[in-house]
């Protein structure tokens, strides 16, 4: 039942745009109302008419330890007790900034913001400002926040120029932004080749998740860094989701490829507002106060949040083995999709990240993406959550999977997913 919920999004939309404060909570694309949550543990979420569900995603992706773990809850508690918001520097700060540097080698020095948008935003003008160039390149069906200059698609002279994606940006804002295509190499060289010594950095989700999961294809990273430096421009890696989530070094570690700026979001807070861009010592500089490129934020380093993640990282730290356990739980499901749909669904998954496309078709890119059947994926979302499933809504998300998902959530979850597609396929 969802009376409550029900009445709720009646009530939202009175007041909220769509009765939602962010697009894919709204369920348009499933058909369904959205289920208003009233708490989460573990790894359930149990909403306002008392429906307990499994969570697959946890917050989109800083639940990595589940809801509510008890050492990350008491750390806030703590913090909560000194103050909310100081605007002004901490301890904590420069712990957090210590930790990154650690695990993440290539952050030397990083600056924390509020948001994922706001870090990819900030990167973006610093890494402008470092080469004293103005154009960027994107991957068509890649997301990088809503900051004017990257809500854009390829424009219809094929990749050369761009249009704005959403009502509200000028073109201007986006004239300096150019799109490829990912995993195809060849469309990034066609735009280093059109825009000699034009282009200050390409930015690039290392493995695309907002189109659903899409892996990148051998080499493709490679390419990226090697294209890059040849060209004087930087590579930018958008580790807002893959950050601490394929291994505690990030994407970067999996793949063993180094970028020159990194951005990271919410898993950083353990799943409370933040955002983190970081890079060499020399690119960095650049940012205010020392350099000539400006970002401030009164919540930047919010003491509770910077509490959560920094309890939240010293967790995954600790405990290398939750990697190889969030691996085997995800490959478990994986393998349940492909057992009970054969060749007539796509599973992508890398890590604790997996999506399931309704489409024979390999997906590799935005193009294969777009051709899963959403009506299907609707199907399927809509039958997973009347059986206490709570997957994304939406096809072109992911599908995440957390330390606390135990085996007897993933074996209920292959179950229903199991009769799920063998009444669908």
């Amino acid at each position: 039942m969802d009376t409550r919920s029900r009445e709720l999004f009646e009530a939202a939309k009175r007041h909220i745009p769509g009765g939602v404060n962010s697009p894919v909570r709204a369920f348009g694309s499933v058909g369904r109302t959205p289920r208003f949550i009233a708490s989460a543990h573990g790894s359930r979420i149990v909403d306002v008419d008392g429906n307990e569900m499994i969570d697959y995603v946890c917050s989109w992706g800083p639940g990595i330890l589940g809801h509510a773990h008890p050492r990350v809850i008491e750390k806030v508690r703590e913090a909560c007790g000194y103050g909310l918001t100081y605007g002004a520097p901490t301890e904590q700060e420069v712990q957090m900034a210590e930790l990154l540097a650690e695990l993440i080698p290539s952050m030397e020095v990083s600056r924390l913001v509020s948001s994922g948008t706001e870090a990819v935003m900030s990167a973006i003008r610093v890494a402008r400002g470092y080469t004293k160039r103005d154009k960027i390149v994107k991957f068509k069906g890649c997301y990088h926040g809503h900051s004017d200059g990257l809500l854009v698609k390829a424009g219809s002279a094929a990749l050369t120029t761009s249009v704005p994606d959403s009502a509200g940006v000028p073109a201007d804002y986006t004239k300096n932004t150019l799109v490829a295509q990912y995993n195809d190499p060849a469309s990034v060289e066609e735009l280093f080749q059109a825009n000699p010594e034009e282009i200050a950095a390409v930015v690039v989700e290392p493995v695309a998740a907002n189109m659903g999961v899409v892996p990148p294809a051998p080499g493709f990273l490679e390419f990226l860094r090697e294209i890059t430096k040849q060209n004087g421009a930087l590579l930018i890696f958008d580790e807002v989701i893959t950050g601490f989530r394929l291994a505690l070094g990030g994407a970067q570690e999996y793949f063993h490829v180094t970028p020159d700026l990194t951005t990271l979001g919410k898993i950083v807070g353990g799943g409370m507002p933040i955002g983190v861009y970081g890079g060499k010592h020399e690119i960095m500089e650049m940012v205010s106060p020392l350099g000539p490129v400006y970002q401030a934020g009164t919540l930047s380093g919010n003491p509770i949040a910077t509490a959560a993640g920094l309890e939240t990282l010293r967790i995954l730290r600790e405990d290398p083995g939750i990697y190889q356990r969030l691996e085997e739980k995800a490959q478990r499901i994986a393998e349940t999709v492909r057992e009970a749909a054969g060749e007539a669904v796509c599973v992508n998954r890398i890590g604790s990240l997996l999506s399931i496309f309704f489409t024979p078709e390999q997906v590799t890119d935005h193009e294969s993406a777009v051709s899963s059947d959403t009506a299907r994926y609707a199907e399927y979302f809509g039958y997973l959550l009347d059986h206490g499933i709570y997957t994304a809504p939406s096809q072109f998300e992911a599908m995440f999977v957390s330390d606390a998902h135990t085996g007897e959530d993933i074996e209920t979850t292959c179950r229903v997913i199991r009769d799920c597609l063998r009444g669908m396929i």
